[in-house]
């Protein structure tokens, strides 16, 4: 199987980028759509990755170093690619000259960015229904 992982624009992948986020999101979470399109998308750097060529997952970046709606397809969870995606966000975020990186965690996944050199701040808040926290990097 073969693995990749690009920084891309909204405009060129909009569509597999709306279905994994509607899936993981919308359908496996029930964030209401009108939360998940929040009119960012057009102007972030977004991260997808392929599993021999199907896309299955997803993030991206604001300009102000947010990092937000990482996502990856259910069946290709637990086997590496949310570090993949991660990493390349930090890449791209480090080619734009954009410091520190900060997030808001879902708190069952806090120990994966916590992995990663992610540092928690203030209290767990919610989000679309979901507790939240929000997590620092400096790169």
């Amino acid at each position: 199987m073969s693995l990749s992982v690009i920084s891309c624009r909204w405009q060129d992948h909009q569509a597999e980028i709306e279905h994994i986020r509607k899936v993981v999101f919308v359908e496996e979470q029930n964030v209401p759509l009108e939360l998940e399109w929040d009119g960012e998308d057009e102007n972030a750097w977004h991260i997808l990755a392929f599993q021999d060529d199907r896309p299955v997952g997803t993030a991206r970046l604001l300009a102000s170093g947010q990092i937000g709606r990482m996502s990856v397809l259910a069946s290709f969870r637990r086997n590496g690619i949310g570090t993949l995606i991660l990493q390349k966000v930090e890449s791209t975020a480090q080619e734009h000259g954009i410091s520190p990186l900060f997030l808001h965690a879902q708190t069952y996944i806090q120990h994966f960015y916590a992995q990663h050199g992610y540092t928690p701040h203030g209290s767990e808040f919610m989000d679309a229904g979901i507790p939240h926290v929000e997590m620092t990097k400096n790169t």
